[in-house]
């Protein structure tokens, strides 16, 4: 065989090899395949596999059979009771027919923009209906479920079904926070200050009472102890004059040193007359002075 008849086999397989390749195209499991020719849409395969084409006029564009998600910007809501939230929606949805998604979003790209903005209008549209107070409560699913019922209604027209909507976050905007939070610490220092003087008005009338009890016991106290005084000295009087009745003699004797025990201590200073009953304590039976001289 001629080099020229190996040439136009080897071309022949080449052109044969990029026909074929041009002709057969796979659909995984997990994609939609939408065959176009010259750019206008021919038909659908769904089914995953080995599939052929036109070659060279029909190409393919894959879209996902899976659920996709869709998270628009967060958008800022007026509520019925003129609180503003900052609320952050998502969806879920999965394309049904990739030939009326092609024909009304073009892309999956412009297909978010243009729904996303549906969802945020849904959402402000239900949401502004209620308040701060319902959205924290069970009305919350009642609300969701009127904007998953729009959502679903708009979806078919972008051959895709809707799956969930919901609401991820609903957060106050930065100034409102701001002013609830200053508000929340102004009632809480007020509550502390009333806390406060309230303890104060407490401690204040306990220790008045504590007080009161106080010097009432003392009281009681020092009137007991008056008392038990007066008896402590009655009976010291009595025992002294029992005994004293019984030796006048030195009861005298007593009487006079008492009295003398009185000028102790430095500086004491007496002038008296021998005859001075104190001074008969120190003479002699003669009337001497019985102090011995210096």
């Amino acid at each position: 065989m001629s080099r020229t008849k190996l040439a136009i086999i080897g071309v022949f397989v080449v052109v044969l090899g990029v026909v074929a390749f041009n002709m057969l195209f796979t659909v995984h499991q997990a994609q939609q395949a939408l065959i176009l020719q010259f750019g206008n849409p021919v038909r659908v395969e769904r089914d995953p596999g080995l599939k052929f084409k036109l070659p060279f006029i029909q190409n393919v564009e894959y879209f996902d059979k899976r659920i996709l998600d869709l998270d628009p910007p967060v958008t800022e809501v007026i509520l019925n009771d003129q609180k503003r939230i900052n609320v952050d929606s998502f969806a879920r949805y999965r394309i049904l027919d990739p030939l009326e998604f092609r024909k009304r979003a073009r892309t999956t790209v412009n297909f978010r923009d243009v729904f996303g903005r549906r969802l945020n209008a849904a959402v402000r549209s239900e949401v502004a209906k209620v308040s701060l107070a319902d959205m924290l409560s069970d009305r919350r699913a009642g609300v969701m479920g009127f904007i998953t019922e729009q959502l679903k209604s708009q979806a078919p027209e972008f051959g895709v079904e809707v799956v969930d909507v919901r609401i991820g976050r609903t957060d106050l905007p930065e100034a409102t926070s701001q002013a609830v939070y200053n508000r929340m610490r102004s009632d809480r220092v007020a509550q502390a200050a009333e806390l406060r003087a309230q303890g104060e008005e407490q401690k204040a009338r306990i220790q008045a009472e504590a007080d009161r009890e106080r010097t009432v016991i003392l009281a009681e106290a020092n009137r007991q102890a008056q008392i038990l005084r007066g008896d402590g000295e009655a009976e010291r009087t009595r025992l002294l004059i029992d005994a004293f009745g019984r030796d006048q003699e030195f009861f005298d004797l007593y009487r006079r040193l008492e009295a003398l025990s009185a000028l102790q201590g430095d500086g004491t200073t007496m002038v008296l007359t021998p005859e001075t009953d104190i001074l008969e304590l120190f003479s002699d039976r003669d009337g001497r002075s019985a102090a011995p001289r210096q």
